[in-house]
């Protein structure tokens, strides 16, 4: 740094006012870590603009002193990918809130980064439109954050992720220059596509002041089912069979016996105890296609032992459970002191397989783990119930885990299907993607970044 904490400090509130430069000793503690257990690194300050412009000229200030720049949402990551640098400056968009179009005809919506994913969902609904990606944690997470980890959600089976819907973006590079990329044109095969470049990138290449993504019509009905069984064979069958039968699914989630009894102690539906598995499922669209699909399903179900099958007769009852489920994070969290939520996918094909795997290490090194997930895109979260302060239990996590990456990557699977690589993935990536695809990587980030200073230590 060519200048004094101080004077560095003031002239970030010369550009964005002195109520939004944080730097006491208790910011910087709030904003040492993120949504990711283990990672607690106090940064030099926290900033918080509200246009592009001031954006830009915070990291062109910053970039010039060398000082490390980490984007921040509303720190619900779980990755660590939010997680500071020693000496880091937090560039945190949380002000920059607006929705500032909804286009009805072209179906695109613009808004700023640090807008809530649920909140651009209910704009658009009361408008007859309909936003697919929905995070778990779409109540406080930001579209910004969505972008940076290409987050996921429920829909994702049939919908697909954040990138499947992002049409346009307006991004800071780190010496102060405005990047816009695409536009509302449906068809543009125009050059590289950059837009999708910084999906998924974590903050690496440059900073998200503005998002146009699609919209689609909002489906005209949905129904859902709860179906219970007495081995995850069965449920791994009947998921199985349910795509082969043609049915996709807007929701189909997966819960072992461990995160039902957590999920029922906290939401207290009726769910029953002692069951190995359940299966959440929901499909949408016209009426008729729905009654049809949601019949298919069943037999899907039943054809491989499922035990009870009930259908919601109500909204209000069909969003119960879609919510419980929403809560499967937080019901397991009020077990342990400590909760590590873990992300691989499998090919539909292996994730019977997978699943019985994540349940042979828990018992091989004796630890509490319950698994759920996007059943319908073979993403699971292996979800540890622990207590950091173990050290010795903690050492059993991260061998657990790094079998279960290293399972995932055989089955022809992935490292992570919607929380990002961050700090606590990174080591995983060679293997991921082998030498060749971290020099690649390395050079797109020298050309963007050619200091290293946007989110260092994430993703290499």
């Amino acid at each position: 740094m060519e200048v004094t904490r101080q004077q560095f400090i003031d002239h970030l509130k010369s550009i964005v006012g002195s109520d939004h430069v944080h730097h006491s000793p208790e910011d910087l503690t709030t904003y040492a870590y993120d949504g990711t257990p283990g990672f607690n690194i106090p940064p030099l300050a926290i900033v918080q603009p509200v246009t592009t412009e001031e954006v830009a000229q915070v990291i062109r200030y910053a970039y010039s002193n060398d000082v490390p720049i980490i984007p921040r949402g509303s720190g619900t990551g779980l990755s660590g990918g939010c997680v500071p640098v020693e000496n880091g400056l937090v560039l945190q968009t949380v002000r920059m809130d607006k929705i500032l179009e909804i286009d009805t005809v072209n179906l695109t919506a613009l808004a700023e980064p640090g807008v809530i994913t649920a909140n651009l969902a209910a704009a658009v609904e009361k408008l007859g439109l309909f936003y697919p990606p929905d995070p778990g944690s779409m109540k406080i997470s930001t579209l910004g954050g969505n972008v940076a980890e290409n987050a996921g959600g429920l829909r994702c089976f049939k919908y697909g992720v954040t990138r499947d819907y992002l049409m346009g973006l307006e991004v800071v590079l780190p010496d102060g220059s405005i990047l816009k990329t695409g536009g509302k044109a449906k068809k543009d095969v125009a050059g590289y596509d950059l837009t999708r470049l910084f999906a998924g990138s974590e903050g690496t290449l440059g900073i998200v002041t503005r998002i146009l993504v699609s919209l689609r019509p909002k489906p005209a009905a949905t129904a859902t089912m709860l179906v219970f069984f007495d081995s995850l064979v069965d449920a791994g069958g009947a998921v199985t069979r349910i795509v082969a039968n043609g049915i996709i699914p807007c929701t189909l989630e997966f819960l072992d016996n461990t995160v039902i009894n957590c999920v029922e102690d906290n939401a207290k539906l009726g769910l029953l105890r002692d069951k190995a598995a359940l299966l959440l499922i929901q499909v949408d669209g016209h009426p008729q296609q729905i009654r049809d699909e949601i019949e298919a399903a069943r037999g899907s179900c039943m054809a491989h032992g499922a035990s009870q099958i009930s259908v919601a007769t109500s909204d209000a009852e069909a969003d119960q459970l879609v919510e419980a489920r929403r809560a499967a994070l937080s019901s397991l969290a009020r077990v342990s002191p400590t909760t590590i939520l873990e992300d691989a996918t499998v090919p539909r094909s292996e994730l019977a397989d997978m699943i019985a795997f994540i349940q042979s290490v828990a018992q091989k090194y004796k630890l509490r783990v319950g698994v759920f997930g996007h059943v319908g895109d073979g993403n699971l979260h292996p979800t540890f119930l622990t207590d950091e302060r173990n050290r010795e239990e903690m050492l059993q996590v991260h061998k657990a885990a790094e079998e279960i990456f290293q399972k995932a990557i055989e089955l022809g699977g992935t490292i992570t299907g919607e929380h990002g690589v961050g700090i606590a993935k990174k080591r995983f990536l060679p293997a991921m993607i082998g030498e060749g695809g971290m020099e690649i990587m390395r050079r797109i980030k020298k050309v963007f970044d050619p200091k290293g200073l946007l989110n260092p230590g994430k993703v290499f």
